[in-house]
């Protein structure tokens, strides 16, 4: 989770190279917490994927308000024109994945959900190529191909009947909805290119998780919306919205700093294995040995599409 930042020269020179990838690391620690507590908050509470989505956009856009306010009032200002682009990406980027990744971690379990949603870079890369014509390497196309054999063995299509053996099956619906993942979360960075070259990440962040909380207030009407939280989801719910939210991103955007966003977006793959240890640990998912493979596979070829050989001069 391009996250968000684009780091000035000043900045990456107040971070060690090891300290950034250490932020990194644990931005993504952070980040695979969210299987966890989404599918306790679901299990053990009346929430609906819909109804959690928004209200994690809505805590976080409030967390962000109230603490750029305090500290840094300044970034509460953004162009008027760039507004219908804060707009479409808070739609897409947050509101509408939150809804898909709620139910993708009930549906395909919290690991596979992170490695369908790691293939963004792939769809990025796919898009800027049809797009903007951005050059499509042998590299990419090696990328490209990792993802995919990574994806069909996840799925579990070669196998018949499923992965099997007490793993995860994924369903075709599960499938479809993975991709749809990825599409969603590639708009991040798609988006994000127009926009954090000009704002604060935090800038964005507030006004992308606040139009995220807008687009699915639609979808709360007849819920339980007004209804409060239960008291025993106040903590998993604070845990999602302060640890794997805030302090995910937050963290990342530091790591930034002293790191090339290539190298970040290779560091955070390490998401994939850090869902897939908790997701084993607390919610007793297993993945086959396919699964493991493609979930390699995967990592691979983000590796590849992301990685810049350094020249000389």
């Amino acid at each position: 989770m391009d996250r968000m930042a684009a780091p000035t020269q000043t900045e990456m020179k107040t971070i060690g190279r090891s300290g950034s990838l250490l932020l990194v690391i644990t931005a993504t620690a952070f980040w695979s917490t969210s299987g966890i507590f989404i599918s306790y908050l679901i299990r053990r509470s009346t929430l609906t994927p819909v109804t959690l989505a928004f209200w994690r956009d809505l805590g976080t856009f409030l967390c962000l308000l109230l603490g750029l306010a305090l500290f840094r009032p300044a970034l509460l200002k953004v162009r008027r024109h760039d507004l219908p682009w804060l707009a479409a990406m808070g739609a897409l980027s947050i509101g509408l994945f939150h809804f898909a990744w709620n139910i993708s971690i009930m549906i395909n379990g919290a690991a596979l959900s992170v490695v369908f949603q790691s293939n963004a870079p792939i769809v990025v890369t796919a898009i800027a190529w049809f797009l903007w014509r951005e050059p499509l390497t042998g590299r990419k196309l090696v990328a490209i191909a990792l993802a995919l054999a990574g994806t069909v063995l996840i799925a579990g299509l070669l196998q018949e009947g499923g992965a099997g053996n007490g793993a995860v099956v994924i369903t075709p619906a599960g499938l479809l909805l993975g991709v749809g993942l990825a599409l969603a979360y590639s708009t991040m960075s798609l988006f994000g290119k127009k926009l954090v070259g000009d704002y604060s990440a935090w800038t964005v962040l507030l006004y992308i998780f606040g139009f995220g909380a807008l687009t699915l207030l639609p979808l709360q009407i007849g819920s339980t919306l007004p209804r409060p939280l239960a008291p025993e989801t106040i903590l998993p719910y604070a845990g999602l919205v302060l640890l794997t939210t805030i302090g995910g991103f937050g963290l990342y955007t530091l790591g930034l700093r002293g790191l090339q966003a290539s190298v970040a977006t290779i560091t955070a793959t390490t998401e994939i294995p850090f869902a897939a240890f908790l997701a084993y640990l607390l919610l007793d998912e297993r993945l086959s040995p396919a699964q493991i493979v493609g979930s390699l596979l995967v990592a691979a070829g983000v590796f590849l599409v992301s990685w810049r050989r350094r020249t000389r001069k």
